[in-house]
């Protein structure tokens, strides 16, 4: 009966018990993210590192009570220990206990807010998850495409790079093959990062191109997905005329059924009369 009870106002989001635990839970875990990240600020830390520390641990202990009672609660024990959701509620509360062993581990806690995906499902907000589910969808679809994209873009950087090491004659931060292959990377994706800049006029032709083709890369990617989901759509649509057209295609039938009877009924009565 108390297992029930537990079920009820842990899982049981729609219950008016388990959404005010939930909104709760979600509370605890914005306020202990805000604590975690005030923490990260030396002045901060210097000042009510003790105090913000203190309250971590009040939070983590608390967690760590509610992931055990989801588990003792839990009709499938293992479908929720290494469900998604479940992972995620473990991985909230580890790094705590970790801080022992290396410090800055600690401010992995953060990982927590992913915890924060309930509240789709605890305000109802169905459509966003829908939304979400077709974005997942569209990926997945176009998961052969972009795995083509990414290892052309990748041969194409080693290119440059090697290019742009060859042509700068290894120097001004040049020095070898990896760091030119990373600079050309970075400017593929921005504009270039620190003071490794091209010195030569090819090189700095070289760059423009770079730049130019990470505009250029930016809009390949957005246009499978987008793709993709007018295709999921028009597939979705396609398949919803052609249950439509069946539906009709049923009716006529019973219909045809139903003539077919009352033609057979009214010539057994025709039968009868001339006999």
């Amino acid at each position: 009966m108390l297992k029930d009870k537990l079920r009820e106002v842990i899982f049981g989001y729609t219950t008016k018990a388990g959404k005010r635990f939930d909104v709760i839970l979600l509370i605890a875990i914005i306020i202990s993210v805000i604590a975690v990240m005030l923490d990260s600020d030396k002045a901060i830390h210097h000042r009510y590192g003790k105090i913000l520390a203190a309250i971590e641990w009040i939070f983590t202990i608390l967690f760590s009570i509610e992931y055990l009672l989801r588990i003792y609660c839990s009709e499938k024990k293992k479908k929720y220990i290494f469900s998604f959701m479940g992972i995620i509620d473990l991985l909230s509360v580890i790094p705590t206990y970790l801080v022992v062993f290396y410090a800055p581990i600690g401010y992995l806690i953060d990982i927590r807010v992913l915890r924060l995906i309930r509240v789709f499902k605890i305000f109802q907000l169905s459509p966003y998850l829908r939304s979400g589910h077709k974005m997942q969808i569209a990926l997945r679809s176009s998961r052969p495409k972009m795995i083509v994209f990414i290892l052309s873009v990748s041969l194409i950087v080693i290119i440059l790079g090697t290019l742009m090491y060859i042509v700068e004659g290894q120097r001004d931060g040049f020095e070898n093959i990896t760091q030119s292959i990373y600079w050309a990377i970075v400017t593929l994706t921005t504009v270039g990062y620190g003071d490794v800049v091209p010195m030569s006029s090819l090189g700095k032709i070289i760059s423009v191109i770079i730049m130019l083709l990470g505009y250029a890369i930016i809009a390949v990617p957005t246009g499978i997905v987008s793709a993709e989901i007018i295709k999921n759509k028009e597939s979705k649509k396609q398949n919803q005329n052609q249950d439509t057209i069946i539906e009709k295609e049923n009716q006529i039938l019973s219909k045809e059924n139903e003539i077919l009877e009352k033609i057979k009924s009214l010539e057994e009565k025709i039968d009868s009369l001339k006999k």
